[in-house]
């Protein structure tokens, strides 16, 4: 993670991952909607591996991220560690949804993530990912913290 990211991280962050079904259950438009994928090996610093995907019903961007350690930054602002919220035996037993912020049209969507094929291979990908969210602010601050 690039040093000026990491600085700006939060102290704890309050998870508000989901798992796939309830993701989609909670909204019906997620289901029939078409996706697109952006990768599924997105990587933060900590090697913790990440899907991206965009719902066109919705305009929803978000990242699916597979079990984590009993502690982590996040890609997305906030340091988390097991434990300090009631969800985390769920989070960690299995995939987690997080919704990272919306993109209203696809165009944009593209036109944000330009270049996200390359970046995906490179270390800590997650980090440029972050980069370009919050520069087009689609991501404008940190997730809540406890």
């Amino acid at each position: 993670m690039q040093p000026e990211l990491r600085r700006s991280l939060g102290s704890r962050l309050q998870c508000a991952g989901v798992d796939i079904e309830e993701f989609y259950d909670a909204d019906p438009r997620r289901r029939s909607s078409i996706e697109v994928e952006l990768g599924r090996d997105w990587r933060d610093a900590d090697g913790v591996r990440y899907e991206l995907s965009w719902v066109a019903a919705t305009g929803e961007l978000y990242a699916m991220r597979e079990p984590v350690p009993s502690g982590w930054a996040t890609p997305f602002g906030g340091i988390h560690f097991r434990g300090t919220h009631s969800a985390d035996e769920k989070e960690i037993s299995g995939m987690t949804v997080a919704v990272l912020g919306t993109i209203p049209s696809r165009e944009e969507l593209e036109q944000i993530l330009s270049g996200w094929a390359d970046a995906i291979a490179q270390p800590d990908s997650v980090a440029w990912l972050a980069e370009r969210l919050r520069d087009a602010g689609v991501v404008t601050s940190p997730p809540a913290t406890t």
